[in-house]
């Protein structure tokens, strides 16, 4: 389990990026519609050959997604060198098709793939850097830089012989991939028509399952949060085959200028619900947030306003979640269930009035990819959304306040008497003998390296780490002894951190948006103690 959380956390290093691309590529469509933008964007004028030339590096990661996740795992996966295991992985990528590409165009008529014909002629067949190969999608990507890392992390720190040490390292790992990659692109060739029939069959699956699949759908990327399999959710259906072959993502950018320009419903030439989570994050934290501050007594509002504002602002404009769910996450789980449950209904209900598209994030993604470019024909579908997220706005929040008074949740705040109020509950603090101490260790002028000192020692030191990871917003550990660890009023000690959970040998250090700087701070500190 502990092996697929970790993967889990690698999957959203690439996974982020979309959304910076996601945005270039909708302003490029707006500023290209000549509906809205006039003469100056008709086909010829410099105006539209401007913006084609920002569109065109706007699609640059949906273009080349495989090579993107084929590089980018390593950097969350590698235990050492992460750099050298992204290249590894990058050169045993390209090895991977550059087999099939010659197993293909040797015996052509017995693996049924005619590269002769062109790969834009046959089903089933891509370019990827060059190399007319099998268009395994996502999947060969993820699946050779996994075996590829894997690889590097055995036999990285090898130590060869005196007359092959020219071969340490990462050329050893290249070589060992070189010869490993033969036999998998011949099983590749032999099995994976067999395996694109059967995501064929996916794809026909979960598109009939309709308004079920489409609750089940968000219910599940919410509810999944805390453990961090909800990337295994939405990464094959955003970016990956399970729906359409190239992901919805990219799907949807490819249309949203036909779908801008027409005045046919936006579910009929979109038929997918998959993408609409972003409305929980939205109107959902809106709700969540309103219901926090009226419950709060009169003497910490001022304190929990100035720690929910900024919350509630990055979940509502970017679609990061995690620093207010992880509020009430720990301290009231069934809050959070609540919030999946209402989060995944609200999407469905939308969905069923006609919403489709790429809501995924906050109201950047909204107004950049969906309501500025599609408003001038789709206006009155986006005004049933925010009247349905509004009225969902208000449910989250009456049924939270009512809970949260009910059961006297001990939400941040709202003790009365409450001197340090966090965006983590404080009533899991306790006191540890020099915990004072060492919440006043010499600051080295850099923010991320303080946190990562700090961070190490609450954790038992290096030598209790086995390995670190992060998503979005939390540094994941294993540790070897989890009694070393401190409580989580240490990490929360002058906002050093949002909060701290443990289960079993795993770690999260609630950190937020700098989690990557920190990340890398962690593991050069814990390296450099390891060198010396």
């Amino acid at each position: 389990m502990n092996a697929i959380k970790r993967f889990g956390s690698a999957m959203i290093v690439p996974v982020l990026m979309f959304a910076f691309f996601g945005i270039v590529l909708g302003f490029a469509t707006l500023f290209k519609n000549p509906a809205i933008m006039g003469s100056i964007a008709e086909d010829g004028t410099t105006w539209f050959r401007i913006w084609s030339v920002v569109e065109s590096g706007g699609w640059v990661i949906f273009d080349h997604m495989e090579i993107v996740f084929a590089v980018g795992l390593p950097l969350s996966l590698a235990k050492k060198a992460p750099g050298h295991a992204a290249l590894a992985a990058l050169m045993g990528y390209l090895m991977f098709n550059t087999f099939i590409n010659a197993i293909l165009t040797q015996w052509p008529h017995t693996f049924g793939a005619n590269l002769e014909k062109g790969v834009e002629n046959v089903t089933g067949l891509k370019a990827i850097a060059g190399i007319e190969t099998l268009d395994t999608n996502i999947l060969g990507g993820i699946i050779i830089s996994s075996i590829v890392t894997w690889i590097h992390n055995r036999f990285y720190s090898k130590k060869l012989p005196e007359m092959l040490g020219v071969f340490q390292g990462l050329t050893f790992v290249v070589t060992i991939s070189f010869f490993v990659m033969l036999p998998i692109a011949l099983i590749t060739c032999i099995v994976w028509p067999t395996i694109q029939g059967g995501i064929s069959s996916l794809q026909g699956f979960i598109i009939g399952s309709g308004y079920i699949g489409v609750w089940l759908y968000h219910f599940l990327e919410r509810v999944l949060i805390p453990t961090g399999l909800h990337h295994f959710i939405y990464a094959p259906i955003e970016v990956g085959p399970v729906v359409v072959n190239h992901g919805l993502k990219a799907e949807w950018f490819a249309h949203v200028n036909e779908f801008a320009t027409s005045t046919k419903p936006l579910k009929e030439q979109f038929p997918y619900g998959f993408m609409l989570q972003g409305n929980g994050k939205v109107f959902g934290s809106i709700g969540i947030a309103l219901a926090m501050y009226s419950t709060t007594p009169k003497e910490n509002k001022k304190k929990i306003a100035a720690l929910l504002i900024p919350a509630t602002l990055t979940a509502v404009v970017v679609g990061i979640t995690e620093p207010l769910e992880f509020t009430f996450l720990f301290i009231a789980p069934y809050l959070f269930v609540l919030h999946a449950l209402l989060a995944a209904t609200m999407d469905t209900l939308m969905y069923g009035f006609g919403l489709v598209g790429n809501f995924g994030g906050g109201l950047l993604d909204f107004f950049a990819t969906n309501w500025i470019p599609l408003a001038q024909n789709h206006w009155l579908t986006y005004v049933i959304q925010i009247i349905i997220g509004l009225v969902f706005t208000a449910i989250y929040y009456f049924l939270f306040r009512f809970l949260i008074l009910k059961f006297n949740i001990p939400l941040p705040g709202r003790k009365k008497d409450e001197e340090d109020v966090k965006l983590y509950s404080k009533n899991d603090y306790k006191s540890k003998k020099g915990s004072d101490d060492k919440a006043n260790t010499t600051s080295t002028g850099n923010e991320f390296e303080d946190k990562a000192n700090y961070y190490l020692e609450g954790l038992g030191g290096k030598e209790n780490i086995k390995d670190v990871t992060n998503c979005t917003t939390r540094l994941r550990l294993t540790v070897n002894d989890i009694d070393k660890v401190e409580d989580s009023g240490y990490f929360t000690h002058n906002q050093m951190a949002h909060g701290l959970v443990k289960s079993g040998k795993n770690v999260q250090v609630v950190v937020g948006m700098s989690v990557p700087q920190v990340r890398e701070a962690f593991e050069n500190i814990v390296n450099e103690e390891e060198q010396d």
